[in-house]
């Protein structure tokens, strides 16, 4: 029973505030800080627990009155208020009793590579960065270009980006795999239609105590600018490269006239995919589906198809298709998208948790 599972999270919580009240603790600042954290965390499952506790008793006392002469007609009255608040609630239960992710509430660093597709993958790389834009517009969202290697056709062959706010990770980490756009080129003549793909990796933002590099894992060079950028940029070696030897990562960064602003940046970049390259190993099994997901820029391992001759969207992951691809792009209205995965990602861990 429901019942049955919240018993232990009322217990810890209790546990919890006799601990904070005992005096070792409130004299040890570090651990005081991680048990109020744990505390909090429960907090919203203790007081919805409460509710449903109060709302089953206020059921069994109004069925009791059913009997009663005077009052049964008033009892009726009131259980068809009452039981159906009962299912609405042990379903808000079940979500609270999820596992929460530990990164849902972090900024993310998104990086958008052009695939197989050539200019058309480029263009598509810029086209669906813009509608990423306008979700981050909508949510409240700021975001902060890292780093770009604009194509001549327009659009990017990459671009690296900073999205800061509430809840980033927790909507977007979805966001990472394959995308394969389906469309005609302005260039093509026939009005036949190009199949492209681009690729997205999401990682979570770190502190930079989360990460530890060794400066003698670093190499780092320096070097003359390259593409657009502004004179002083191409005049001077702003550019910075960063090698850490041990897992043979490479950040470029040449955006920033600066090169201790560069640097900056780079390291920011490569402590996100350090951290990322960590949950992967401690979390084998999620790496192993995030690694298919990523894929190289093939047009295969897709999780997504925009279609726009048919203004499709499809993910296929949950076998989504939206017939509201130029809304959904032109808007940013990533939402309709974003709802149904993380209805279904929830789902699965409400059946694999039997609750």
């Amino acid at each position: 029973m429901l019942a049955d599972k919240l018993t232990p999270f009322i217990n810890r919580y209790n546990e919890l505030s006799e601990l904070l009240s005992s005096p070792d603790i409130t004299s040890d600042i570090k651990r005081m800080t991680e048990l109020s954290k744990e505390q909090s965390s429960l907090l919203p499952i203790v007081e919805k627990t409460k509710e449903y506790q109060t709302l089953i008793q206020d059921i069994e006392d109004t069925k009791e009155m059913l009997s009663d002469s005077e009052m049964g007609d008033m009892a009726k009255e009131e259980l068809k208020e009452l039981e159906p608040q009962k299912p609405l609630m042990e379903e808000e239960i079940k979500m609270l009793l999820l596992p929460k992710d530990p990164n849902d509430d972090r900024n993310i660093i998104v990086e958008l590579r052009a695939g197989a597709g050539g200019d058309e993958a480029a263009i598509f790389v810029g086209d669906l960065f813009d509608a990423y834009t306008r979700y981050a517009d909508l949510r409240g969202w700021k975001i902060e270009i890292i780093s770009t290697s604009p194509s001549d056709a327009g659009g990017y062959k990459e671009v690296t980006a900073l999205i800061k706010g509430e809840q980033v990770y927790s909507r977007l980490k979805y966001e990472g795999g394959t995308h394969r756009v389906q469309r005609v080129p302005a260039t093509e003549s026939q009005g036949r239609v190009h199949t492209s793909a681009i690729t997205v990796a999401v990682m979570p933002e770190v502190d930079d105590v989360e990460i530890e590099i060794n400066d003698n894992d670093l190499r780092i060079d320096v070097m003359r600018s390259s593409g657009c950028g502004g004179q002083c940029v191409n005049t001077t070696d702003s550019a910075v490269r960063i090698t850490h030897i041990p897992s043979g990562l490479v950040v470029t960064n040449q955006d920033q006239k600066s090169q201790h602003k560069n640097k900056d940046k780079a390291m920011k970049v490569l402590k996100a995919r350090l951290y990322d390259l960590q949950m992967q190993e401690q979390q084998s099994e999620n790496a192993a589906e995030r690694a298919a997901q990523v894929g190289t820029g093939d047009r295969s391992g897709r999780i997504r198809t925009y279609n726009y001759p048919q203004n499709r969207i499809s993910d296929h992951r949950i076998n989504l298709t939206l017939y509201r691809l130029a809304e959904i792009m032109g808007g940013g209205l990533l939402d309709e998208i974003v709802e149904p995965l993380i209805a279904d990602h929830q789902a699965r861990i409400v059946e694999a948790a039997g609750l």
